[in-house]
């Protein structure tokens, strides 16, 4: 990805987000070797529906700002990242949700066609 002048400091938390799913607190808890994909944030989500994301994001943020609050600056920065990453889990289920909703149209085409 190339760097856009002015976003630096955007950059620097979503790659911190990332390094937590794929390198800390997320792989070491929960990843069991899966890809991103196939790990409980994920999965939960599909099984329950994107509001398990959503409001694991929600309660990650207001833990972060209980924490910030007490002064637990870098437990809060850690909460802030995980909300990131149920952000991100929400916006692939979007996708997915996209993906089968053409498909289901490509389907009902092709029905409607025979």
């Amino acid at each position: 990805m190339s760097s856009v002048p002015g976003y630096d400091s955007l950059s620097n938390v979503l790659g911190a987000a990332y390094h937590q799913a794929a390198r800390g607190k997320g792989k070491e808890r929960h990843a069991r070797d899966k890809p991103f994909d196939k790990q409980p944030i994920m999965e939960i989500s599909r099984m329950v529906g994107p509001g398990y994301a959503t409001g694991q994001a929600m309660k990650k943020l207001q833990e972060a700002k209980s924490m910030m609050d007490r002064g637990q600056f870098a437990a809060a920065k850690a909460e802030a990242l995980g909300t990131i990453n149920y952000a991100a889990a929400f916006y692939l289920l979007i996708e997915e949700a996209e993906a089968e909703a053409k498909r289901d149209e490509t389907q009902a085409q092709v029905v409607a066609a025979q």
